[in-house]
């Protein structure tokens, strides 16, 4: 990562992504862009048992959404519908457990809730940040296969039923991190030079926006958006960061400041009349490069990312 790229993002991080940045951005929201009912429609969120997935699980049950709850613990998963449940007075939430990690669980599950279920509405929220590098029982490094492969096989095998609805929209809940990186398509899972779990992680958020892109312009029927909550205090952030989470803490956005966007892409009317494929922050789109930061690619190496990922699904795909 470039000293410049780092130095610009941070500096735009301060002024924009704390919960400082979130109240300047929010006197400009339209308060009826959320005042939307949305019983009859089906939401998938991963990674919903804490912190962004939670909040905005809890925005749309309250709106009368039916929401799936996909996460990997099932005691944290039943007390996160609990909560749901509880403060939305809905429900029509229903728990999977899926480990978004093992490519052959996620095809599993997607391939069982369409022969089940409609959909709508799909977030891509679930992630981890490994700090040191670590392999999954598929000989996957870890982060990769959650934040990436997980996000692509999931997508990818509910496209068929998401073309099937009304409207129907998938948003990816990506980070502002991805700014100071650029494509590396010859290392996907960091076989080469030393190991940065946050450089992983960002590297992972990078390939969604591009992602993100990419099926915008395959799938014209579906309306495709990533964005990056800014800096939340959330669990997560608490576990991987630790030194960011000191330094940082009471500058945090709450939980639902972070969950805002995810909630107004999902379900506001003048989300879906913006172009598919773009990055949002805070309900608007904005660039997905910092200034003259050289962290553009080709769209061959683009193309080639989504052949290498597509090339990987097929091997777990039973």
């Amino acid at each position: 990562m470039s000293l410049y790229r780092n130095t610009v993002w941070l500096l735009k991080g301060l002024q924009e992504y704390t919960k400082g940045g979130y109240e300047a951005a929010a006197r400009s929201f339209s308060e009826a862009d959320l005042e939307v009912a949305v019983s009859g429609r089906s939401f998938i969120i991963t990674g919903a048992n804490s912190g962004i997935g939670k909040a905005a699980a809890c925005e749309i049950a309250k709106r009368g959404g039916t929401v799936h709850l996909v996460c990997r613990n099932e005691d944290r998963a039943k007390e996160a519908r609990k909560d749901v449940v509880e403060q939305s007075k809905n429900e029509n939430v229903h728990v999977h457990l899926v480990d978004m990690s093992n490519p052959r669980k996620v095809w599993e599950f997607a391939s069982g809730f369409s022969q089940n279920h409609n959909l709508h509405v799909l977030i891509n929220n679930a992630g981890c940040m490994v700090n040191q590098r670590e392999l999954t029982e598929d000989d996957l490094e870890k982060n990769f296969a959650t934040n990436t492969l997980g996000t692509y096989i999931l997508t990818t095998a509910l496209i068929p039923t998401l073309k099937k609805s009304e409207n129907p929209r998938v948003i990816t809940v990506s980070s502002g991190g991805m700014l100071v990186q650029k494509l590396n398509v010859e290392d996907l899972q960091f076989e080469k030079g030393s190991f940065d779990g946050t450089m992983a992680y960002a590297q992972n958020k990078r390939q969604q926006v591009i992602m993100t892109e990419q099926w915008a312009a395959q799938h014209k029927e579906v309306h495709f958006s990533s964005m990056h909550p800014g800096w939340a205090d959330t669990p997560a952030v608490r576990s991987s960061m630790p030194d960011f989470y000191a330094k940082m803490k009471n500058k945090l956005r709450t939980e639902a400041q972070g969950a805002d966007t995810v909630v107004w892409l999902a379900i506001s009317d003048t989300a879906s009349r913006q172009p598919s494929g773009l990055f949002f922050q805070d309900r608007k789109a904005v660039s997905t490069h910092l200034p003259l930061a050289s962290s553009r690619t080709s769209p061959a190496e683009d193309q080639k990312l989504m052949s290498e990922l597509e090339e990987l699904a097929v091997k777990f795909k039973s």
